[in-house]
């Protein structure tokens, strides 16, 4: 009959330290999710998670299915949440609070809606966990939260301005605070 109790005390316990681990490394903070839909006669569909863990990064995790196998295919931030045009072009071009020109994620200079882009296995699957310190949750300047999600037909050249020359978009989805 005790064990509620023992476990109570032992949660009490545990929970102070917990804490202080998640202020020590700056455990997760903000969260969001993205559901990508397919765009007019594609099949594209997935789920992305955008967690922010601490030091100004942000881990962008998920799975998109219906590609091309083995293709490559862009991966964008788009600047408005507006996926209700029938091929997504109402999601705008690439979230750019910086006004900076396209190119490559984690290069010297990019977009900030400019991401890894995807790589579908055999199957037309692409899972994928990455982090990035050129997004943001929980407000400023370069804060994803309300923006559009793109996942486009083509690879991203990384070099042809403003797009990438991606292509098509095959899936689109709003990020949202979860």
């Amino acid at each position: 009959m005790n064990t509620p109790l023992i476990t109570r005390a032992a949660l009490a316990a545990a929970l102070p330290l917990a804490l202080a681990a998640c202020a020590v490394t700056g455990g997760p903070g903000p969260h969001a999710v993205a559901n990508l839909a397919p765009t007019a006669g594609n099949s594209t569909t997935g789920t992305v998670h955008f967690t922010s863990v601490g030091s100004g990064r942000v881990r962008v995790a998920g799975e998109v299915r219906g590609l091309k196998p083995g293709a490559e295919h862009g991966f964008h931030v788009h600047e408005k949440g507006d996926c209700s045009s029938p091929d997504a072009m109402s999601a705008g071009g690439h979230f750019n609070p910086g006004n900076a020109p396209h190119g490559r994620h984690g290069g010297a200079a990019q977009h900030a809606g400019d991401l890894p882009s995807l790589r579908a296995n055999a199957q037309g699957v692409a899972s994928f966990s990455f982090e990035s310190s050129s997004i943001a949750l929980g407000g400023g300047p370069a804060d994803v939260s309300g923006k559009g999600l793109i996942v486009h037909r083509d690879p991203d050249d990384y070099q042809t301005q403003p797009t990438g020359n991606a292509g098509p978009r095959l899936a689109c989805a709003v990020i949202q605070k979860a």
